[in-house]
Protein backbone atom coordinates (compact mmCIF):
# COMPACT_ATOMS: atom_id res chain seq x y z
CA UNK A 1 0.00 0.00 0.00
CA UNK A 2 1.24 3.08 -1.15
CA UNK A 3 0.93 6.66 1.08
CA UNK A 4 1.37 10.17 0.06
CA UNK A 5 4.66 11.88 0.29
CA UNK A 6 6.46 8.88 -1.51
CA UNK A 7 9.19 9.37 -2.90
CA UNK A 8 9.65 8.37 -6.81
CA UNK A 9 12.12 6.44 -8.65
CA UNK A 10 14.74 6.91 -10.71
CA UNK A 11 13.89 5.24 -13.74
CA UNK A 12 14.62 1.63 -14.42
CA UNK A 13 14.63 1.00 -10.66
CA UNK A 14 11.74 -1.01 -9.23
CA UNK A 15 9.63 0.58 -6.50
CA UNK A 16 10.37 -2.37 -3.93
CA UNK A 17 14.33 -2.02 -4.82
CA UNK A 18 16.52 0.19 -2.42
CA UNK A 19 19.71 1.18 -2.99
CA UNK A 20 22.45 -0.94 -1.02
CA UNK A 21 24.11 0.42 2.19
CA UNK A 22 26.96 2.15 1.99
CA UNK A 23 29.35 -0.20 3.69
CA UNK A 24 28.52 -2.67 1.31
CA UNK A 25 26.24 -5.41 4.06
CA UNK A 26 22.41 -6.07 3.46
CA UNK A 27 20.05 -3.06 4.11
CA UNK A 28 17.95 -3.76 7.60
CA UNK A 29 14.36 -3.08 7.11
CA UNK A 30 11.67 -2.38 9.77
CA UNK A 31 9.49 -4.91 10.70
CA UNK A 32 5.94 -5.21 9.39
CA UNK A 33 4.61 -4.17 12.97
CA UNK A 34 6.82 -1.08 12.76
CA UNK A 35 5.60 -0.23 9.08
CA UNK A 36 1.85 -0.25 10.02
CA UNK A 37 2.54 1.79 12.97
CA UNK A 38 4.48 4.65 10.77
CA UNK A 39 1.81 4.55 8.29
CA UNK A 40 -0.52 5.48 11.15
CA UNK A 41 1.27 8.14 12.10
CA UNK A 42 1.40 9.41 8.45
CA UNK A 43 -2.35 9.31 9.12
CA UNK A 44 -2.73 11.04 12.18
CA UNK A 45 -0.42 13.62 10.94
CA UNK A 46 -3.12 14.16 7.89
CA UNK A 47 -5.56 15.78 10.64
CA UNK A 48 -5.76 18.94 12.57
CA UNK A 49 -4.48 18.83 16.25
CA UNK A 50 -7.75 20.36 18.63
CA UNK A 51 -4.81 21.80 20.81
CA UNK A 52 -1.15 22.37 21.22
CA UNK A 53 -0.67 20.00 23.91
CA UNK A 54 -2.80 17.00 22.00
CA UNK A 55 0.18 18.23 19.38
CA UNK A 56 3.41 17.84 21.39
CA UNK A 57 2.16 14.75 23.50
CA UNK A 58 1.93 12.84 20.45
CA UNK A 59 5.02 13.94 18.93
CA UNK A 60 6.84 13.07 22.12
CA UNK A 61 5.11 9.71 21.83
CA UNK A 62 6.45 9.48 18.69
CA UNK A 63 9.75 10.12 19.03
CA UNK A 64 10.20 7.86 21.98
CA UNK A 65 9.61 5.15 19.36
CA UNK A 66 12.19 6.42 16.75
CA UNK A 67 14.47 6.29 19.89
CA UNK A 68 17.36 3.66 19.48
CA UNK A 69 16.14 2.97 15.78
CA UNK A 70 16.24 6.55 13.85
CA UNK A 71 19.18 5.69 11.38
CA UNK A 72 16.55 2.65 10.61
CA UNK A 73 13.50 4.28 10.19
CA UNK A 74 14.88 7.11 8.41
CA UNK A 75 16.28 5.12 5.55
CA UNK A 76 12.52 3.22 5.45
CA UNK A 77 10.31 4.11 2.83
CA UNK A 78 7.18 4.63 5.34
CA UNK A 79 8.95 5.47 8.44
CA UNK A 80 11.03 8.29 6.76
CA UNK A 81 7.61 9.83 5.54
CA UNK A 82 6.37 10.14 8.93
CA UNK A 83 9.32 11.21 10.57
CA UNK A 84 9.94 13.89 8.17
CA UNK A 85 6.51 15.55 8.61
CA UNK A 86 7.04 14.65 12.44
CA UNK A 87 10.21 17.01 12.67
CA UNK A 88 8.79 20.07 11.59
CA UNK A 89 6.17 20.14 14.72
CA UNK A 90 9.18 18.97 16.93
CA UNK A 91 10.96 21.05 19.21
CA UNK A 92 14.20 22.27 18.56
CA UNK A 93 15.55 20.28 21.64
CA UNK A 94 13.96 17.30 19.88
CA UNK A 95 15.29 17.56 16.75
CA UNK A 96 18.54 17.90 17.50
CA UNK A 97 17.94 14.76 19.59
CA UNK A 98 17.34 12.84 16.56
CA UNK A 99 20.31 14.21 14.76
CA UNK A 100 22.49 13.58 17.40
CA UNK A 101 21.36 9.68 16.56
CA UNK A 102 21.67 9.54 13.33
CA UNK A 103 25.33 10.93 13.31
CA UNK A 104 26.34 8.54 16.08
CA UNK A 105 29.07 9.15 18.33
CA UNK A 106 31.77 10.70 15.91
CA UNK A 107 28.72 11.88 13.55
CA UNK A 108 30.36 10.01 10.50
CA UNK A 109 27.09 8.38 10.26
CA UNK A 110 25.18 11.21 8.68
CA UNK A 111 27.09 10.91 5.50
CA UNK A 112 24.91 7.09 4.97
CA UNK A 113 21.70 8.65 5.88
CA UNK A 114 22.08 11.90 4.03
CA UNK A 115 23.07 9.73 0.70
CA UNK A 116 19.85 7.52 1.34
CA UNK A 117 17.14 8.25 -1.18
CA UNK A 118 15.09 8.59 2.15
CA UNK A 119 17.17 9.14 4.83
CA UNK A 120 18.17 12.50 2.55
CA UNK A 121 14.60 13.50 3.01
CA UNK A 122 14.87 13.44 6.89
CA UNK A 123 18.63 14.88 7.20
CA UNK A 124 16.97 17.66 5.05
CA UNK A 125 13.44 18.73 7.03
CA UNK A 126 15.63 18.11 10.67
CA UNK A 127 18.25 20.94 8.93
CA UNK A 128 15.46 23.73 7.95
CA UNK A 129 14.16 23.46 11.53
CA UNK A 130 16.78 26.05 12.19
CA UNK A 131 14.53 28.58 10.89
CA UNK A 132 12.10 28.25 13.88
CA UNK A 133 14.35 28.73 16.32
CA UNK A 134 14.13 32.78 16.62
CA UNK A 135 10.80 33.54 15.38
CA UNK A 136 9.23 37.22 16.31
CA UNK A 137 6.15 35.94 18.00
CA UNK A 138 7.59 34.03 20.44
CA UNK A 139 8.61 34.06 23.93
CA UNK A 140 12.32 32.72 24.10
CA UNK A 141 13.23 31.52 27.79
CA UNK A 142 16.71 30.52 29.08
CA UNK A 143 15.71 26.70 28.68
CA UNK A 144 14.46 27.77 24.38
CA UNK A 145 17.73 29.26 23.68
CA UNK A 146 19.48 26.17 25.55
CA UNK A 147 17.62 23.82 23.02
CA UNK A 148 18.34 25.93 20.04
CA UNK A 149 22.16 25.56 21.25
CA UNK A 150 21.68 22.23 21.24
CA UNK A 151 20.65 22.24 17.57
CA UNK A 152 23.10 24.45 16.31
CA UNK A 153 25.75 22.31 17.55
CA UNK A 154 23.61 19.53 15.94
CA UNK A 155 24.24 21.35 12.50
CA UNK A 156 27.41 22.61 12.87
CA UNK A 157 28.49 19.05 13.41
CA UNK A 158 26.99 18.19 10.16
CA UNK A 159 28.68 21.33 8.71
CA UNK A 160 31.46 18.99 9.71
CA UNK A 161 31.31 15.90 8.21
CA UNK A 162 30.13 17.29 5.21
CA UNK A 163 33.64 19.11 4.91
CA UNK A 164 35.01 15.98 5.68
CA UNK A 165 33.35 14.11 2.67
CA UNK A 166 32.47 16.26 0.66
CA UNK A 167 33.13 15.06 -2.77
CA UNK A 168 30.51 12.09 -1.66
CA UNK A 169 27.79 14.60 -0.68
CA UNK A 170 28.67 16.40 -4.11
CA UNK A 171 28.62 13.06 -6.62
CA UNK A 172 25.37 11.70 -4.59
CA UNK A 173 22.12 12.67 -6.19
CA UNK A 174 20.43 12.53 -2.42
CA UNK A 175 23.26 14.09 -0.11
CA UNK A 176 23.80 16.74 -2.42
CA UNK A 177 20.06 17.82 -1.81
CA UNK A 178 21.12 17.91 2.03
CA UNK A 179 24.29 19.82 1.20
CA UNK A 180 21.81 22.45 -0.90
CA UNK A 181 19.43 22.57 2.28
CA UNK A 182 22.34 22.63 4.66
CA UNK A 183 24.42 26.20 2.60
CA UNK A 184 20.89 27.60 2.74
CA UNK A 185 20.19 27.40 6.82
CA UNK A 186 23.59 28.76 7.10
CA UNK A 187 23.51 31.33 5.19
CA UNK A 188 19.71 32.06 6.81
CA UNK A 189 18.10 32.27 3.66
CA UNK A 190 15.72 29.56 3.02
CA UNK A 191 12.95 28.83 -0.02
CA UNK A 192 9.75 29.22 0.83
CA UNK A 193 9.59 25.71 -1.08
CA UNK A 194 12.17 23.76 0.89
CA UNK A 195 10.55 25.36 4.23
CA UNK A 196 7.10 24.14 3.31
CA UNK A 197 7.87 20.76 1.63
CA UNK A 198 8.15 18.56 4.96
CA UNK A 199 4.56 19.50 5.98
CA UNK A 200 2.74 17.37 2.97
CA UNK A 201 0.67 19.53 2.53
CA UNK A 202 -0.76 22.10 0.01
CA UNK A 203 0.38 25.61 0.89
CA UNK A 204 -0.95 29.25 0.13
CA UNK A 205 0.98 31.13 -2.53
CA UNK A 206 3.77 32.73 -0.39
CA UNK A 207 4.46 36.24 0.07
CA UNK A 208 8.19 35.64 -0.74
CA UNK A 209 9.86 33.25 -2.44
CA UNK A 210 12.70 33.16 0.38
CA UNK A 211 12.52 33.21 3.88
CA UNK A 212 15.32 35.12 5.65
CA UNK A 213 16.13 34.17 9.38
CA UNK A 214 17.82 35.11 11.98
CA UNK A 215 21.12 32.64 12.38
CA UNK A 216 24.14 32.11 15.06
CA UNK A 217 27.37 33.85 14.23
CA UNK A 218 28.92 30.54 14.25
CA UNK A 219 26.86 29.36 10.94
CA UNK A 220 28.72 32.56 9.13
CA UNK A 221 32.15 31.05 9.25
CA UNK A 222 30.64 27.42 8.95
CA UNK A 223 29.69 28.72 5.30
CA UNK A 224 33.13 30.27 5.06
CA UNK A 225 34.37 26.92 5.46
CA UNK A 226 32.38 25.42 3.29
CA UNK A 227 32.94 27.66 0.52
CA UNK A 228 36.80 27.20 0.75
CA UNK A 229 36.61 23.59 0.29
CA UNK A 230 33.70 24.08 -2.74
CA UNK A 231 36.27 26.42 -4.23
CA UNK A 232 39.44 23.70 -3.44
CA UNK A 233 37.12 20.59 -5.25
CA UNK A 234 36.25 23.58 -7.79
CA UNK A 235 37.52 21.12 -10.51
CA UNK A 236 34.53 18.68 -9.96
CA UNK A 237 31.44 21.56 -9.51
CA UNK A 238 31.81 22.44 -12.87
CA UNK A 239 31.93 19.22 -14.26
CA UNK A 240 29.31 17.46 -11.89
CA UNK A 241 25.34 17.60 -12.34
CA UNK A 242 24.53 17.29 -8.86
CA UNK A 243 27.75 19.30 -7.46
CA UNK A 244 27.26 22.03 -9.43
CA UNK A 245 23.58 22.57 -8.58
CA UNK A 246 25.19 22.80 -5.49
CA UNK A 247 27.95 25.54 -6.22
CA UNK A 248 24.49 27.69 -7.35
CA UNK A 249 22.67 27.24 -4.66
CA UNK A 250 25.74 28.35 -2.71
CA UNK A 251 26.11 31.29 -5.18
CA UNK A 252 22.59 32.18 -4.67
CA UNK A 253 22.49 32.12 -0.90
CA UNK A 254 25.76 34.26 -1.29
CA UNK A 255 24.20 36.82 -3.64
CA UNK A 256 21.65 37.70 -1.19
CA UNK A 257 23.46 37.43 2.16
CA UNK A 258 27.36 37.81 1.96
CA UNK A 259 27.63 39.82 -1.82
CA UNK A 260 31.85 40.36 -0.97
CA UNK A 261 31.81 36.14 -0.68
CA UNK A 262 29.94 35.72 -3.71
CA UNK A 263 32.72 37.86 -5.71
CA UNK A 264 35.10 35.66 -4.21
CA UNK A 265 33.64 32.66 -5.48
CA UNK A 266 33.15 33.71 -8.60
CA UNK A 267 36.47 35.34 -8.97
CA UNK A 268 37.46 31.63 -8.12
CA UNK A 269 35.27 29.89 -10.68
CA UNK A 270 36.14 32.34 -13.53
CA UNK A 271 40.02 31.84 -12.68
CA UNK A 272 40.09 27.98 -12.60
CA UNK A 273 37.66 28.09 -16.14
CA UNK A 274 39.99 30.39 -17.56
CA UNK A 275 43.51 28.55 -16.56
CA UNK A 276 41.98 25.56 -18.17
CA UNK A 277 43.93 24.51 -21.63
CA UNK A 278 43.12 24.74 -24.96
CA UNK A 279 43.65 25.58 -28.61
CA UNK A 280 45.50 27.96 -29.34
CA UNK A 281 43.22 31.38 -29.45
CA UNK A 282 39.91 29.99 -28.32
CA UNK A 283 38.72 30.25 -24.51
CA UNK A 284 38.01 27.14 -22.69
CA UNK A 285 34.98 29.14 -21.55
CA UNK A 286 33.43 28.37 -24.58
CA UNK A 287 33.17 24.87 -24.38
CA UNK A 288 31.94 25.10 -20.84
CA UNK A 289 29.04 27.50 -22.09
CA UNK A 290 27.74 24.75 -24.46
CA UNK A 291 27.96 21.92 -21.86
CA UNK A 292 24.45 20.92 -20.61
CA UNK A 293 25.75 20.49 -16.80
CA UNK A 294 28.44 23.88 -16.63
CA UNK A 295 26.29 26.02 -18.64
CA UNK A 296 23.43 25.93 -15.96
CA UNK A 297 26.68 26.89 -13.13
CA UNK A 298 27.65 29.77 -15.77
CA UNK A 299 24.37 31.18 -16.46
CA UNK A 300 24.26 32.08 -12.29
CA UNK A 301 27.93 33.03 -12.77
CA UNK A 302 26.72 35.42 -15.34
CA UNK A 303 23.71 36.53 -13.18
CA UNK A 304 25.54 37.68 -10.25
CA UNK A 305 28.71 39.17 -11.81
CA UNK A 306 29.35 43.04 -11.27
CA UNK A 307 30.08 45.40 -14.07
CA UNK A 308 33.90 44.84 -13.89
CA UNK A 309 33.68 41.08 -14.20
CA UNK A 310 30.99 41.35 -16.79
CA UNK A 311 33.20 43.81 -19.36
CA UNK A 312 36.45 40.83 -18.57
CA UNK A 313 34.70 37.83 -19.69
CA UNK A 314 33.21 39.85 -22.82
CA UNK A 315 36.76 41.37 -23.81
CA UNK A 316 38.66 38.31 -22.64
CA UNK A 317 36.25 35.17 -23.53
CA UNK A 318 33.47 36.13 -25.32
CA UNK A 319 34.25 38.80 -28.03
CA UNK A 320 33.37 37.88 -31.99
CA UNK A 321 31.97 34.54 -30.23
CA UNK A 322 28.46 35.51 -29.16
CA UNK A 323 26.96 34.71 -32.66
CA UNK A 324 27.98 31.00 -32.75
CA UNK A 325 26.82 30.82 -29.48
CA UNK A 326 23.52 32.64 -29.81
CA UNK A 327 22.73 29.79 -32.34
CA UNK A 328 24.09 26.94 -30.05
CA UNK A 329 20.87 24.91 -28.73
CA UNK A 330 22.33 25.33 -24.91
CA UNK A 331 24.74 28.08 -24.86
CA UNK A 332 22.02 30.48 -26.25
CA UNK A 333 21.03 30.44 -22.70
CA UNK A 334 24.07 31.53 -21.30
CA UNK A 335 23.91 34.38 -23.75
CA UNK A 336 20.35 35.18 -22.35
CA UNK A 337 21.84 35.08 -19.19
CA UNK A 338 24.66 37.58 -19.94
CA UNK A 339 22.28 39.67 -22.07
CA UNK A 340 20.38 40.45 -18.60
CA UNK A 341 23.09 40.97 -16.57
CA UNK A 342 24.64 43.30 -18.38
CA UNK A 343 21.38 45.29 -19.60
CA UNK A 344 22.52 48.07 -17.93
CA UNK A 345 25.81 48.52 -18.19
CA UNK A 346 27.69 50.07 -21.24
CA UNK A 347 29.24 46.32 -22.37
CA UNK A 348 25.74 45.45 -23.52
CA UNK A 349 25.90 48.49 -26.34
CA UNK A 350 29.13 45.94 -27.55
CA UNK A 351 26.87 42.37 -27.10
CA UNK A 352 23.89 44.32 -29.27
CA UNK A 353 26.01 45.40 -32.09
CA UNK A 354 28.01 41.75 -32.28
CA UNK A 355 24.63 40.37 -31.93
CA UNK A 356 22.45 42.78 -34.38
CA UNK A 357 24.82 40.84 -37.43
CA UNK A 358 23.31 37.89 -37.39
CA UNK A 359 19.85 38.74 -35.49
CA UNK A 360 17.86 37.55 -38.57
CA UNK A 361 19.64 33.90 -37.88
CA UNK A 362 18.52 33.93 -34.49
CA UNK A 363 15.17 34.50 -35.42
CA UNK A 364 15.00 31.13 -37.93
CA UNK A 365 16.90 29.45 -35.36
CA UNK A 366 14.18 30.43 -33.18
CA UNK A 367 15.74 31.24 -29.89
CA UNK A 368 13.43 33.75 -29.64
CA UNK A 369 14.37 34.34 -25.97
CA UNK A 370 17.67 35.76 -27.25
CA UNK A 371 15.98 38.29 -29.06
CA UNK A 372 13.24 39.09 -26.61
CA UNK A 373 15.86 40.28 -23.92
CA UNK A 374 18.02 42.18 -26.68
CA UNK A 375 14.39 44.05 -26.75
CA UNK A 376 13.68 44.18 -22.90
CA UNK A 377 17.09 45.13 -22.53
CA UNK A 378 16.84 48.22 -24.90
CA UNK A 379 14.55 49.84 -23.26
CA UNK A 380 17.16 51.36 -21.17
CA UNK A 381 19.46 52.41 -24.35
CA UNK A 382 16.91 54.81 -26.31
CA UNK A 383 19.61 55.38 -28.97
CA UNK A 384 19.27 51.53 -30.01
CA UNK A 385 15.74 51.57 -30.13
CA UNK A 386 14.96 52.48 -33.68
CA UNK A 387 17.13 50.26 -34.92
CA UNK A 388 15.75 47.15 -33.27
CA UNK A 389 12.59 47.93 -34.13
CA UNK A 390 13.75 48.85 -38.01
CA UNK A 391 15.72 45.02 -37.86
CA UNK A 392 11.98 43.38 -36.40
CA UNK A 393 9.89 45.27 -39.02
CA UNK A 394 12.46 44.09 -42.01
CA UNK A 395 12.56 40.44 -40.52
CA UNK A 396 8.98 39.59 -40.42
CA UNK A 397 8.86 41.18 -44.29
CA UNK A 398 6.71 44.74 -43.03
CA UNK A 399 9.26 47.11 -43.57
CA UNK A 400 8.46 48.07 -46.70
CA UNK A 401 5.96 49.65 -48.21
CA UNK A 402 5.11 51.77 -45.21
CA UNK A 403 1.91 50.77 -45.64
CA UNK A 404 2.19 47.40 -44.63
CA UNK A 405 3.37 48.39 -40.83
CA UNK A 406 0.52 48.69 -39.39
CA UNK A 407 0.19 44.76 -39.51
CA UNK A 408 3.35 44.08 -37.65
CA UNK A 409 1.32 43.43 -34.05
CA UNK A 410 -0.04 40.38 -35.10
CA UNK A 411 2.94 39.49 -36.93
CA UNK A 412 5.04 40.30 -33.84
CA UNK A 413 2.40 38.57 -31.64
CA UNK A 414 2.23 34.78 -33.70
CA UNK A 415 6.12 35.09 -34.76
CA UNK A 416 4.83 34.55 -37.93
CA UNK A 417 6.49 36.44 -41.52
CA UNK A 418 3.68 38.64 -43.56
CA UNK A 419 3.72 36.06 -45.77
CA UNK A 420 2.68 33.00 -43.75
CA UNK A 421 0.17 34.96 -41.57
CA UNK A 422 -1.43 36.60 -44.44
CA UNK A 423 -0.93 33.41 -46.58
CA UNK A 424 0.16 35.99 -49.85
CA UNK A 425 1.61 33.24 -51.67
CA UNK A 426 0.79 30.87 -53.79
CA UNK A 427 2.24 27.37 -54.21
CA UNK A 428 4.29 28.26 -57.13
CA UNK A 429 5.50 31.27 -54.89
CA UNK A 430 3.26 33.96 -56.58
CA UNK A 431 2.26 36.82 -54.58
CA UNK A 432 -1.53 36.92 -53.86
CA UNK A 433 -2.75 40.71 -54.32
CA UNK A 434 -5.36 40.57 -51.19
CA UNK A 435 -4.17 39.14 -47.89
CA UNK A 436 -6.04 36.61 -46.84
CA UNK A 437 -7.98 37.50 -43.20
CA UNK A 438 -7.31 35.33 -40.21
CA UNK A 439 -7.86 34.79 -36.87
CA UNK A 440 -5.16 36.36 -34.41
CA UNK A 441 -2.79 33.89 -32.72
CA UNK A 442 -0.70 34.88 -29.84
CA UNK A 443 2.51 33.07 -28.80
CA UNK A 444 4.34 33.25 -25.59
CA UNK A 445 7.42 34.87 -26.69
CA UNK A 446 5.13 37.24 -28.81
CA UNK A 447 3.68 38.43 -26.23
CA UNK A 448 6.82 38.88 -24.47
CA UNK A 449 8.37 40.43 -27.43
CA UNK A 450 5.65 42.84 -27.62
CA UNK A 451 5.51 43.96 -24.02
CA UNK A 452 9.14 44.99 -24.56
CA UNK A 453 8.38 47.00 -27.30
CA UNK A 454 5.88 48.94 -25.31
CA UNK A 455 7.97 49.72 -23.17
CA UNK A 456 10.21 51.90 -25.77
CA UNK A 457 10.14 55.85 -26.03
CA UNK A 458 8.48 55.80 -29.87
CA UNK A 459 5.00 53.73 -29.71
CA UNK A 460 3.40 55.00 -32.70
CA UNK A 461 4.10 51.74 -35.33
CA UNK A 462 2.92 49.42 -32.51
CA UNK A 463 0.16 51.46 -31.44
CA UNK A 464 -0.90 52.34 -35.16
CA UNK A 465 -1.08 48.63 -35.27
CA UNK A 466 -3.52 48.14 -32.51
CA UNK A 467 -5.68 50.47 -33.77
CA UNK A 468 -5.72 48.44 -36.80
CA UNK A 469 -7.38 45.61 -35.32
CA UNK A 470 -10.82 44.62 -35.26
CA UNK A 471 -13.27 43.71 -32.37
CA UNK A 472 -12.89 40.31 -32.79
CA UNK A 473 -8.80 40.69 -32.96
CA UNK A 474 -9.37 42.70 -29.89
CA UNK A 475 -11.02 40.32 -27.49
CA UNK A 476 -9.24 37.23 -28.59
CA UNK A 477 -6.11 39.15 -27.70
CA UNK A 478 -7.93 40.66 -24.68
CA UNK A 479 -8.90 36.93 -23.33
CA UNK A 480 -6.00 34.63 -24.25
CA UNK A 481 -3.40 33.70 -21.33
CA UNK A 482 -0.62 35.68 -23.38
CA UNK A 483 -2.14 38.22 -25.45
CA UNK A 484 -4.03 39.60 -22.37
CA UNK A 485 -0.56 40.18 -20.66
CA UNK A 486 0.64 42.23 -24.17
CA UNK A 487 -2.72 44.57 -24.30
CA UNK A 488 -2.45 45.21 -20.62
CA UNK A 489 1.03 46.51 -21.19
CA UNK A 490 0.10 48.47 -24.67
CA UNK A 491 -2.89 50.00 -23.49
CA UNK A 492 -1.40 51.26 -19.66
CA UNK A 493 1.63 52.27 -21.51
CA UNK A 494 -0.04 54.63 -23.75
CA UNK A 495 -0.83 58.44 -23.31
CA UNK A 496 -4.46 59.09 -22.07
CA UNK A 497 -5.46 60.09 -25.08
CA UNK A 498 -4.24 56.99 -27.20
CA UNK A 499 -5.57 54.98 -24.57
CA UNK A 500 -9.02 56.63 -24.76
CA UNK A 501 -8.86 55.59 -28.10
CA UNK A 502 -8.70 52.00 -28.00
CA UNK A 503 -11.09 51.96 -24.72
CA UNK A 504 -13.85 53.24 -27.23
CA UNK A 505 -13.08 49.89 -29.49
CA UNK A 506 -13.35 48.14 -26.24
CA UNK A 507 -16.91 49.97 -25.21
CA UNK A 508 -19.01 46.56 -26.91
CA UNK A 509 -16.65 44.11 -25.08
CA UNK A 510 -16.18 44.68 -21.63
CA UNK A 511 -19.22 42.33 -20.48
CA UNK A 512 -17.46 40.22 -22.00
CA UNK A 513 -13.68 40.66 -21.02
CA UNK A 514 -15.21 41.16 -17.31
CA UNK A 515 -16.29 37.10 -17.67
CA UNK A 516 -13.19 35.92 -18.35
CA UNK A 517 -10.40 34.99 -16.08
CA UNK A 518 -7.89 36.76 -18.14
CA UNK A 519 -10.17 39.40 -19.40
CA UNK A 520 -10.98 40.34 -15.97
CA UNK A 521 -7.54 41.12 -14.86
CA UNK A 522 -6.57 42.86 -17.85
CA UNK A 523 -10.00 45.34 -17.49
CA UNK A 524 -9.00 45.87 -14.04
CA UNK A 525 -5.47 46.72 -15.01
CA UNK A 526 -6.90 49.05 -17.31
CA UNK A 527 -9.53 51.13 -15.01
CA UNK A 528 -6.25 51.78 -12.00
CA UNK A 529 -4.66 53.56 -15.09
CA UNK A 530 -7.66 55.18 -16.57
CA UNK A 531 -9.04 58.75 -15.71
CA UNK A 532 -12.12 59.54 -13.95
CA UNK A 533 -14.41 60.02 -17.12
CA UNK A 534 -12.50 56.90 -18.69
CA UNK A 535 -13.65 54.77 -15.63
CA UNK A 536 -17.26 56.36 -15.94
CA UNK A 537 -17.08 55.33 -19.70
CA UNK A 538 -16.28 51.88 -18.28
CA UNK A 539 -19.12 51.70 -15.72
CA UNK A 540 -21.64 52.96 -17.91
CA UNK A 541 -21.27 49.75 -20.26
CA UNK A 542 -20.99 47.38 -17.58
CA UNK A 543 -23.95 48.11 -15.19
CA UNK A 544 -26.69 47.42 -17.97
CA UNK A 545 -25.13 43.70 -17.64
CA UNK A 546 -25.26 43.57 -13.54
CA UNK A 547 -26.84 40.36 -13.25
CA UNK A 548 -24.88 38.40 -15.47
CA UNK A 549 -21.75 40.25 -13.79
CA UNK A 550 -22.69 39.58 -10.00
CA UNK A 551 -23.32 35.55 -10.73
CA UNK A 552 -19.98 34.92 -13.34
CA UNK A 553 -17.40 33.85 -10.72
CA UNK A 554 -14.49 36.86 -12.44
CA UNK A 555 -17.05 39.18 -13.02
CA UNK A 556 -18.81 39.75 -9.76
CA UNK A 557 -14.88 40.60 -8.57
CA UNK A 558 -14.69 43.47 -11.11
CA UNK A 559 -18.74 44.50 -9.84
CA UNK A 560 -17.06 44.81 -6.32
CA UNK A 561 -13.53 46.61 -7.14
CA UNK A 562 -14.85 49.19 -9.57
CA UNK A 563 -18.03 50.19 -6.94
CA UNK A 564 -20.69 49.68 -9.55
CA UNK A 565 -23.78 49.51 -6.83
CA UNK A 566 -22.58 52.65 -5.64
CA UNK A 567 -22.21 53.92 -9.62
CA UNK A 568 -26.12 53.40 -9.79
CA UNK A 569 -27.52 54.34 -6.79
CA UNK A 570 -24.85 56.82 -5.46
CA UNK A 571 -23.40 58.75 -8.19
CA UNK A 572 -21.99 61.87 -6.69
CA UNK A 573 -20.33 59.64 -3.47
CA UNK A 574 -18.83 57.38 -6.31
CA UNK A 575 -17.90 60.32 -8.27
CA UNK A 576 -15.86 61.76 -5.65
CA UNK A 577 -14.05 58.18 -4.20
CA UNK A 578 -13.03 58.02 -8.09
CA UNK A 579 -11.52 61.50 -8.36
CA UNK A 580 -9.60 60.83 -4.84
CA UNK A 581 -8.32 58.02 -6.10
CA UNK A 582 -7.22 59.62 -9.12
CA UNK A 583 -5.50 62.49 -7.14
CA UNK A 584 -3.55 59.66 -5.51
CA UNK A 585 -2.06 57.76 -8.25
CA UNK A 586 -1.22 60.90 -9.71
CA UNK A 587 0.65 62.14 -6.74
CA UNK A 588 2.37 58.68 -6.49
CA UNK A 589 3.61 59.20 -9.91
CA UNK A 590 5.22 62.31 -9.98
CA UNK A 591 7.19 61.12 -6.62
CA UNK A 592 8.06 57.94 -8.68
CA UNK A 593 9.37 60.12 -11.29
Amino acid sequence: MEVKGQRYFKVGQKKDQKRPAQDGTKRRRLDATSVSYFRRVSERLNEEFTEEEEKALFVENVLSEVKGQAALVSTDMTGSVALERLLSLASPAQVAGVLAELGGETGSEFRGVSCDQCGGHVMESALRQAHRWNEEDSDVTPEDEEHCGMLEAQVKRVCGVVRESLLEFLKDPYGSHVLRTLVQVLSGSLSRDAAAAQTGRKQKKPKAEVLDFEIPVSFWWELKHLSERLLENINVCVTNTSASAALQTLLTVCHRKRPLLCRKLIKGIMGYLASLSSAPGVSPLLVFLKDPSCSHLMQTVFSFSQKAVLRDIYRSHLRTQLMPLALHPIANYTVQSLITASARFRVFLKIFDELMEGFEAILAAGHMGVVVLMVESCVYWEEKQNALLQRLLQAFHCSEPASLQVSCLPLFLSLLAYEVYYNTETAEGDAVTQPVQRCLSVSYHGSRLVQALAGFKDRSVLMNSLHGLGSADLLTLGTDRFGSHALQKLLTAASDKGRGKILRKLEELYVQLACSSCGSRLLEAVWNSATVSQRQSIAEKLVPSESQLRSDQFARHIWAKFGLTNFMKRRADWQEVQTGESKKRKMFSDILQ
